[in-house]
């Protein structure tokens, strides 16, 4: 055969082994896209094979909830981890979250420790002070700090996605589903985080739990007066009759506007919510970053016998400065 149709042949074979590869890689791009379009993390939980119950324990947590001790301060500390990482989105156990941070902080603190013995420094209490310091900054406010981070802007997802639950929902008892069908809808149909909350409400319902304790314990979990108002209007007409789709559209309605004005105050509180981050996180990171590269820096002012009285002292105004500008940047609407 002639050496030209044979260079050919194989030239055409190359190119359609080019096009099929880039459109199945194509094709599944898109499928996978509409998937996550429609899917959120419950019904991805459930086509993973696990139980319904293993699920529901998993994203509401309430087992996890009753290991914790209120009175003792492991326990409150565990407590507020765990409403951190259900706000990130996130289904480690907050028990592990909380002493994985305990045992790096304090590896931390020996590590320094070690470090300054070896380096020839006394060991003073200043030392000692400075030590904890750094290893509670890189060990535990670092990872909080982040884990917030992360909570804080899956809430604005949630805010954002509870209107247009509450559209869909509407148009479901429109169409002639009862409340239950309705709630399922948008199990279905909405995106994480409130298509996982909902689903989470719809299996506590499923497993015997009343409707409005279901919505209620949700609206607990996530501390949203929209939330909360839902639950309010579901429970008076319950009692008291009415066309609930109506009262929805117009709860929408007034959420909207509400959301509307939040927007407005964010906008005009910008300047000093920036501000509030940058005086938070700034002294920290300046902290453990300029530790990390040069540790003679803090351990030779460490061997001062007033150094532990002026770092305390920093650290108090820290908190003070701290608290003092959340609530001035914690506007209500």
């Amino acid at each position: 055969m002639n050496p030209l149709y044979i260079r050919v042949f194989v030239l055409v074979l190359l190119f359609a082994a080019v096009i099929l590869t880039i459109e199945g890689i194509a094709g599944w791009l898109r499928a996978r896209a509409t998937t996550d379009r429609v899917v959120n993390r419950r019904l991805k939980m459930i086509a993973a094979g696990f139980e319904r119950s293993t699920v529901l324990s998993k994203l509401r947590r309430s087992d996890e909830a009753v290991s914790f001790d209120r009175s003792s301060l492991f326990g409150r500390a565990g407590l507020g981890v765990m409403r951190v990482l259900h706000g990130a989105g996130l289904t480690f156990p907050a028990r592990t979250v909380l002493t994985l941070m305990l045992i790096a902080t304090s590896a931390l603190f020996l590590l320094v420790m070690v470090g300054g013995l070896a380096a020839g420094y006394a060991l003073t209490a200043g030392m000692f002070v400075m030590a904890l310091a750094f290893a509670g900054a890189l060990g535990i406010a670092l990872p909080m700090m982040v884990l917030t981070r992360l909570a804080q802007r899956r809430r604005k997802k949630m805010e954002e996605q509870f209107p247009v639950a509450l559209d869909t929902f509407v148009r479901g008892l429109r169409a002639g589903h009862p409340i239950a069908a309705a709630l399922d809808l948008l199990t279905k149909e909405m995106r994480d985080p409130i298509g996982s909350e909902f689903g989470i409400v719809v299996d506590e319902v499923t497993y015997g739990s009343d409707l409005r304790d279901a919505l209620q314990r949700m609206a607990e979990r996530w501390d949203m007066n929209e939330m909360h108002m839902f639950v309010i209007s579901l429970s008076v007409q319950s009692e008291t009759g009415g066309n609930l789709a109506e009262i929805l559209e117009n709860l929408s309605t007034v959420i909207r506007e509400r959301a509307s004005l939040f927007m407005k105050v964010r906008a005009l509180s910008s300047e000093g919510r920036m501000t509030a981050v940058m005086l938070t996180a700034l002294p920290i990171l300046a902290f453990v970053g300029l530790f990390l590269v040069n540790p003679a820096f803090y351990l030779d002012v460490a061997q001062d016998s007033m150094f532990i009285i002026g770092f305390v002292g920093l650290i108090v105004l820290y908190l003070i400065g701290f608290f003092t500008i959340r609530r001035m940047v914690d506007l209500k609407v």
